[in-house]
């Protein structure tokens, strides 16, 4: 087996965002700046905003978290809008109310959305572009392959169907109730999946010599788990990202990366 390794990526990534933050705040005067919302209280929320908070203190951007009721956020997202010392907002999902999710995510300035999740955003969404570095660090060849994306949901699997057939490629999006997902996914060469379904994908769904990127997450009795089976971590015949250290650490790369490019951009930087 070979791990698609996202923390070791990350942390080559870090060096370089860490060179640039210094650079901006010494040359430019600009110290990047990211507001997280969070409206929900949830572990695995809690433990993914932390890890972002924890990066951030690291490569030296500043991360507000601001946890409020649901019905605050666009009255907050307005007063962020309008402060020039904040360089990138993001809405924490899922939310509680996700019928609401279009509309908030909506009211983030273009300019500010790092998370890349808004009908006019500027930049592109962070959990893709975490994926596709992830396949590319690990010179894993997309053109005349088959892929299957599982799920279609707005953090990953909408987005990223979008910005590969943008690029010429041709997933197939499939979901959790797919009748015939089984038969689709055996012949796939490269399977995304994120559908937050624990168990959805066994190890007879996965053919010798896949590529399986595994960006499910749940909540299981406490513990994040994903979506696919136990056992198929224990093939020796597949590429696959780890338990822990695969899509994750690469998201939040992106994310920072995202805040960074922000900053340069905004008028304090002109």
């Amino acid at each position: 087996m070979k791990l698609l390794n996202g923390r070791e990526l990350a942390g080559f990534i870090k060096e370089r965002q860490a060179r640039q933050v210094r650079g901006l705040i010494q040359h430019d005067k600009i110290k990047p700046k990211l507001a997280i919302i969070q409206t929900s209280d949830d572990p695995v929320i809690d433990t993914y905003v932390r890890l972002k908070k924890n990066y951030g203190t690291d490569i030296l951007i500043d991360v507000d978290i601001h946890k409020i009721p649901q019905t605050e956020s666009k009255k907050l997202i307005a007063k962020l809008n309008a402060d020039k010392s904040v360089h990138g907002i993001i809405v924490q999902l899922p939310m509680d109310n996700p019928e609401e999710t279009d509309e908030i995510v909506n009211a983030i300035a273009p300019e500010k959305d790092v998370d890349g999740l808004g009908e006019r955003a500027i930049l592109d969404p962070a959990t893709p572009m975490a994926i596709h570095w992830l396949l590319s660090g690990y010179n894993v060849e997309l053109k005349g392959k088959k892929i299957v994306l599982v799920g279609n949901g707005r953090l990953v699997g909408r987005p990223l169907a979008r910005m590969w057939r943008n690029s010429g490629l041709e997933p197939e999006a499939i979901n959790s109730k797919t009748r015939d997902r089984s038969e689709k996914l055996r012949v796939a060469d490269i399977i995304v999946t994120a559908t937050g379904v624990p168990g959805l994908i066994k190890s007879d769904d996965i053919k010798p010599g896949a590529v399986v990127v595994d960006a499910g997450t749940a909540d299981d009795h406490g513990q994040i788990v994903g979506d696919i089976t136990p056992d198929i971590r224990e093939r020796t015949d597949i590429t696959i990202t780890p338990k822990i250290g695969g899509v994750g650490p690469l998201t939040v790369t992106a994310l920072m990366d995202n805040t960074i490019r922000a900053a340069r951009d905004s008028p304090q930087a002109e």
